[in-house]
């Protein structure tokens, strides 16, 4: 049965298709309601979208799921899009790299704590904070404002049982709950303020601030009122500080998605109480679907059940959203009322669809100029190094050892000029010498080519070093029987000649690009746009490998640490504390004193006081 005669067997009631390509991979995920109706367009052109053939021409077959209404089916569709991520659909990518605020109200003392991950478990979220910066800095005002405890329940109860308050509470951030300094009914009155600030809703928190106190005042009670009218103060402070961009206070969402071919930048604002209380910038590539279907998946995606954000009375759009009526039926059933999806044509709603518009055109413009940046990079290091391919994605490995011990490598990854963080990984090392690292890095990348088949290899491979380390890097993939572009990236040693220098932290050392088969090395302009791209990927790898050294040194106890310097076995490490009698006294016996001890010789005691003496200023330092 061909792609016709299939469309013409297909229900006609509310439902999923998926169009499929002739291996069987989801190419494109839709929702209709009426399922033949929707796809019979595709194939006779009534679609009119110019990209609709693009897709028909990949697709060999259409698969549907059939749902009781067009609501579910927007459910579904969000479902099946993450799970098959097609190329003609846009994908929202999940918010867990974002910071938000999680508050318990149903907690005695309840306080704000940063999470990762919305949950279903009955507290309040408020987020997420593309910046960490921007969320210390609402919780900073905040605490002024409203001072809930921060302290974690250990420290809580510690205070408690000393029986006074911790600094913050004389700094004036914190009620002093741990203590009695603050009653319970008071203390929920902060936890409603700090709700109701989160949410964008200053003018309802003003309020209730100034009803309290001239209720105080009329009582009688002064210090109360003074506290209020101060709380009161305070507030209106911050929000002066916030933009103005309606006369009426009302919660509005507003999305406007710019676009140049294939590239299509979505931005957001948050208008709460007439302010604008966040922004954020969502770009997608390649996307081969039209405008208003667009919009239509992103917004089922944004406010999909599980990144817990609260709908407004108002979804305002810069396109018309093609839905079917799926998106009004989930708005209203998920805020329990209705929600008003709008596509404004004047007066303030447009002002503010003009305004994420802007933005949207502006953050697009940023991300085409540094991809064509990016490309500029990979073009000059593609002609000047003679790769065989553009270097789109990029692994880069590092070996760090601490004074010939923890010696451990990482991986990092880039792909576009972006760091791919879900890809790198940790080595610790298992059978090299700890201090060969020509051993080490050859135990590396054995590891890593041997998982080629399940994770396919870069276009360039880049390690930290010279012609020695490219040695094995070349040696390693002629083993496995494969080939890869790969380079080695070099600073220049004190008693090499002249080049052209990059500045560092530390003085002026030139850097030098090390290719396989030749015999100088490749050198660039320290303004190049291909060596800066090198040197992000080299002190990423490099960074990576430390921080993963410092965890385990963290982690490893004395004996442990014993355990991890070459030449020390176990016969030494029993003889060092029998003669000296404790770990502490190893680590603070000098090198003689440890020379004495019987069967550690002079050679011995040097390694293990230079590593007790890397370990103490590392720790200094940190």
């Amino acid at each position: 049965m061909d792609l016709a005669e299939r469309v013409e067997a297909l229900p006609t009631g509310p439902g999923v298709y998926l169009f499929k390509s002739k291996s069987g991979r989801v190419l494109y995920i839709g929702k209709a309601q009426n399922l033949r109706s929707r796809v019979r367009s595709y194939l006779s052109g009534g679609d009119g979208r110019i990209r609709v053939p693009h897709l028909i021409e990949r697709a060999r077959d259409v698969d549907v799921v059939v749902t009781r209404n067009v609501k579910d089916a927007l459910l579904l569709e969000n479902e099946l899009i993450k799970q098959h991520k097609p190329p003609f659909n846009v994908r929202l990518r999940d918010d867990k790299q974002y910071l938000a605020l999680r508050l318990d109200p149903r907690e005695r003392w309840p306080r704000l704590t940063e999470v990762r991950r919305f949950r279903q478990d009955g507290a309040q979220y408020f987020g997420p904070y593309t910046s960490s910066v921007s969320m210390h800095r609402a919780v900073s005002d905040l605490r002024r404002i409203l001072p809930l405890r921060s302290c974690r329940d250990a420290v809580f109860r510690d205070y408690a049982r000393r029986g006074r308050p911790c600094i913050e509470y004389e700094m004036k951030r914190c009620a002093g709950p741990c203590c009695g300094l603050v009653d319970e009914a008071d203390y929920r009155e902060l936890v409603r303020g700090t709700a109701l600030f989160l949410r964008g809703r200053s003018s309802e928190l003003a309020d209730q601030l100034r009803e309290r106190m001239e209720r105080a005042s009329r009582e009688e009670r002064f210090e109360e009122a003074a506290e209020s009218r101060d709380r009161l103060a305070a507030v209106e402070r911050t929000v002066e500080r916030q933009q103005i961009v309606a006369e009426r206070p009302i919660d509005r969402d507003v999305f406007a998605l710019a676009r140049r071919g294939g590239e299509i930048e979505v931005h957001t604002l948050h208008v709460r109480d007439g302010r604008v209380v966040s922004v954020h910038s969502y770009g997608f590539s390649d996307v081969r679907i039209d405008d208003g279907e667009v919009m239509s998946s992103f917004l089922g995606q944004y406010y999909a059940p599980e990144r817990g954000r609260e709908l407004p009375l108002e979804v305002l759009t810069s396109t018309t959203v093609e839905d079917d009526g799926a998106l009004d039926a989930f708005f209203s059933e998920q805020a329990g009322r209705k929600i008003a999806l709008r596509q404004p044509r004047r007066g303030t709603r447009s002002e503010l669809v003009a305004m994420a518009m802007a933005n949207a055109e502006l953050e697009l413009g940023r991300r085409l100029e540094a991809r064509h940046s990016l490309e500029a990079a990979g073009e000059e290091l593609r002609q000047r190094l003679g790769l065989r391919a553009f270097p789109r994605r990029i692994e880069g490995y590092d070996v760090s050892t601490f004074h010939g011990t923890l010696t451990v490598a990482s991986r990092v990854v880039f792909e576009e000029g972006r760091p791919v963080r879900a890809d790198y990984r940790h080595y610790r090392i298992r059978e090299a010498a700890p201090d060969d690292d020509y051993a080490c890095l050859r135990e590396v990348l054995q590891r890593r080519l041997a998982r080629a088949a399940s994770d396919p290899l870069p276009d360039l491979l880049m390690v930290d070093g010279g012609k020695g380390q490219l040695g094995v890097v070349s040696a390693a993939l002629r083993d496995a029987g494969l080939e890869v572009d790969a380079l080695g990236l070099a600073k220049e040693r004190d008693d090499e000649g002249p080049a052209p220098r990059v500045r560092r932290s530390r003085g002026l050392k030139a850097e030098r690009v090390f290719r396989p088969d030749r015999k100088d090395p490749v050198l660039f302009s320290p303004s190049s746009r291909a060596l800066l791209l090198l040197q992000r990927v080299r002190d990423e790898s490099h960074r990576f490998a430390i921080e993963f050294q410092r965890s385990l040194r963290s982690k490893l106890g004395l004996t442990s640490i014993l355990e991890e310097l070459p030449g020390i076995g176990p016969g030494k490490r029993r003889a060092l504390l029998r003669h000296l009698g404790s770990l502490r006294a190893v680590r603070s016996a000098t090198e003689s004193e440890l020379a004495a001890v019987p069967g550690v010789g002079a050679r011995d005691a040097g390694t293990i006081r230079r590593f007790f003496d890397a370990l103490s200023r590392s720790a200094e330092g940190s």
